[in-house]
Order: structure tokens, then C-alpha cells, then sequence
């Protein structure tokens, strides 16, 4: 039993029927999925949902399927969220928190979306999937298809991380490269999707399932914090799909009374060399401009345009947040900071928002007071690039020197 009752638009409020839209029919808006709150509060307790299995689906009530027989899964556990004392205490911020979405199928934060993206896919009917990618959504898409039978038309960026190429490539997705970026690659998946019968474009914000299942991450922060919130949530943000399932998430438990307070204050995180987002919040604007040469090892955070611009924007007004760019180099430091501190390998857009934090603890915006969580969405070994690691090669006859050389700083 489905507790979904339609699709709402983002923009102009009109309401459709659960099926597979890709967007508003008025005004070509991004749709969500608006749920019967007041039949979940008289059916569901907090402590119903901690008895289930540790894994997203436990939140059953707020996800889109219909019969939990359709779900598509390749075991979508509950991750970490770290206690990260050493980082903190280098920050300035003692309370400081890692959420590691590494641990996730494909290595990434983006197993959430697909998993009940695809999962609606399959239960609607829908044979094909279509995609653009900066690589980590069309890997998570390609595997979640095939588990579901379904084919999968993947483009991508030609600088996109090699290792997810590979992953679409063995999970038998139909794979292209593009010389340029995810908006060209989006522009030749529309193309084919207008000549391919019974492919859905599963675009960033283009299907509306997508998002329900990023906003687990907001679910599962509530409910390992004992069902209250952060001070503040750090997010790299390029189409900005995580965080506006993030901020809907929080919205929902409110309207849940499943906790109380304030939101915390949300944080976009970009790189200085794509940062629209940014560059519209600092000019408290409600919409964003392409950014031009758009270039960062951040790859999966290189989104000159997002669909999404606006949803991001009053997400960060709503709740007193703020929007930081961070520069290749300094999230490159700090990733490595991480691993010698903490242990955890996290990739570069995790790293870029422990940069932001570093800079927004300098600024005095974060007070060491603070509780913060940052979102790490995916794991390091997807970008082996980023950590240059040049190793002696000793001789069968050579020696290892009696001293151990300094840790780097």
C-alpha cells in the first residue's frame, strides 16, 4: 500500500496522476511526490520504523512504489555517520560529523536515486532508461537497470572518471562520450529519447522518483542524531538533486512531528571553477546563470546550468544557509587531510565540503559550537587520480631504512 498520492509541481502547483511525466505540462517545471501525511502520522510511530531492516527502504511510507515486490535492489544499506574528532578539532569544529555514502552499491550516494528511480521505472512499465551523466548516476542507473531488465542508454562527458565508463560498459549499458560537458551529453539523450520509443529520459530532475530516494540521506541523519537535527548540513552541490531531496526530507519530518526545531542551515558546496550556484546566492538571486569553461577534479559537481537552480537557491534562503566555492587545490588538501586523520578515503566533492567548512569556520560563519554534518557522497576509490602516491620500488636485496620518513602535514 502506497502512501503517495500525486505529483505536485515545483513551480505552479498544479497536480497529476503517479506515472512516469518527465515534467510539468503547464510550465515544464520539475515535479515531486506529494504524500498523505496525515494517514503516515496515524499509522507509522518513529519506533516502527527502527525496528525494520537497516537499509533505505525502512522509510517505506515516504517512497513512491506501489508493491514492495517491484523494489529493485542491491542492498541499499543505512551508512555511517561518523564521528570525525580529529578533523574537527583541525576545523575548529568539535562537533563535526562525516556521513560516508561510499559504502553504497557503485561507491556513490547516487545508488539511493537510482535504486527508486529505477525501481518506479520497472513498476510503471517503462523498458528504457536514457541518461546523461558526469559518471557516477549513469554507473549507479546501468547496474539498477540491469537488475531490473531494463536497457540503458548512457552518455557522458569524455573527462567523465574512467571507472565509471567501465561500470556501464560491464553492466551493458549502451555507452557514449561526448567532447564536452553534461549539458552536451544531455542534449544528444533528449535527441535519441524523441526518436526511441519507450525510452524515458531519467535526466536529473527530468523524473520525478529520483529525488525520493537522495532524501533517505535526510531520514537517516534525523534518525541516527535520535530523531532530532544538525545545526548545519554541507553538501556538494551541482544538479543539486541531493540536496533538495535533503531539504524536502527535513520538510517531511516536520510535518511528521517525528522531530522539532529549526532546519539546520544548509550549505551548497561548488568549485571556483563551476560555481553558478554561488554566484546567484551572493547576488540573492532565484535563479542561476550558465557558468562558462566550466572545469574541476570535483567531476561530479561540474554542472554549469542545473535544472534544479531555483529548488537549490530556496532551499539555502529557507533556511538561513549559504552557497561556498572552494578551489581545486584546497579540496585536493583536505581530502588527503582526511584520510590521515580520520581513515576515510572520501572522494574530491566530499572533500570540497570539508574545505567549505575550513573556510566558512574561518569566516566565523560556523561557530565552534556548531553541530555540523558533511556529506561525503562518494568513496575516494572512484578517483584514484586525485592522490598522486609515488612509492619506493626496493630490490630483493635492498633494505627498509631503519627510521621511518615524517608523516606529510
Amino acid at each position: 500500500m502506497s502512501y503517495a498520492q500525486h505529483l505536485k509541481c515545483r513551480e505552479c502547483a498544479r497536480t497529476y496522476k503517479l506515472g512516469p511525466l518527465a515534467a510539468c505540462e503547464e510550465c515544464w517545471a520539475p515535479l515531486e511526490v506529494a504524500y498523505d501525511y496525515g494517514r503516515i502520522w496515524s499509522d507509522v510511530r518513529r519506533e516502527d520504523i527502527m525496528a525494520r531492516p537497516a537499509t533505505m527502504w525502512r522509510y517505506r511510507e515516504l517512497l513512491p512504489y506501489e508493491d514492495p515486490g517491484n523494489i529493485v535492489s542491491l542492498g541499499e544499506t543505512n551508512t555511517p555517520l561518523l564521528d570525525a574528532a580529529s578533523l574537527g578539532g583541525e576545523l575548529g569544529i568539535p562537533k563535526l560529523r562525516v556521513k560516508d555514502e561510499g559504502l553504497l552499491p557503485t561507491g556513490t550516494f547516487k545508488a539511493r536515486g537510482a535504486a527508486v528511480g529505477v525501481s518506479r521505472a520497472a513498476e510503471l512499465g517503462v523498458g528504457s532508461i536514457a541518461m546523461p551523466t558526469n559518471g557516477n548516476a549513469g554507473a549507479a542507473w546501468s547496474v539498477y537497470a540491469a537488475r531490473a531488465g531494463l536497457r540503458s542508454l548512457v552518455v557522458m562527458p569524455a573527462a567523465a572518471p574512467a571507472i565509471t565508463r567501465a561500470e556501464c560498459a560491464a553492466a551493458g549499458a549502451e555507452l557514449y562520450l561526448v567532447d564536452g560537458l553534461i549539458g552536451d551529453a544531455a542534449k544528444l539523450v533528449a535527441a535519441a529519447v524523441a526518436r526511441r520509443p519507450g525510452y524515458q529520459d531519467t535526466s536529473t530532475l527530468r523524473e520525478p522518483y529520483r529525488i525520493e530516494g537522495k532524501k533517505t540521506m535526510g531520514l537517516e541523519i534525523a534518525e541516527q542524531l535520535g530523531w532530532r537535527l544538525p545545526g548545519v548540513i554541507v553538501y556538494p552541490t551541482g544538479g543539486g538533486v541531493g540536496i533538495i531531496g535533503i531539504y524536502k526530507a527535513l520538510r517531511e519530518l516536520l510535518e511528521l512531528g517525528w522531530v522539532s526545531g529549526g532546519l539546520p542551515r544548509l550549505v551548497a558546496v561548488q568549485a571556483a571553477g563551476c560555481a553558478p550556484i554561488v554566484r546567484a546566492f551572493e547576488a540573492g538571486a532565484t535563479a542561476s546563470e550558465p557558468w562558462p569553461d566550466a572545469k574541476t577534479v570535483a567531476f561530479g559537481i561540474t554542472v554549469p546550468n542545473a535544472l534544479g537552480d531555483f529548488l537549490i537557491l530556496e532551499a539555502l534562503y529557507a533556511t538561513g544557509g549559504t552557497a561556498v566555492a572552494v578551489t581545486d587545490e584546497a579540496l585536493l588538501a583536505d581530502q588527503r587531510a582526511v584520510a590521515r586523520l580520520e581513515g576515510s578515503f572520501i572522494c574530491p566533492e566530499g572533500a570540497a565540503c570539508v574545505t567549505a567548512v575550513r573556510q566558512l569556520r574561518e569566516s566565523g560563519w560556523l561557530a565552534e559550537t556548531d553541530e555540523v554534518v558533511v556529506l561525503n557522497t562518494g568513496t575516494g576509490l572512484l578517483y584514484p587520480d586525485t592522490v598522486p602516491a609515488p612509492v619506493p620500488v626496493l630490490p630483493p636485496s635492498g633494505s627498509i631504512p631503519a627510521h621511518p620518513a615524517p608523516r606529510p602535514a
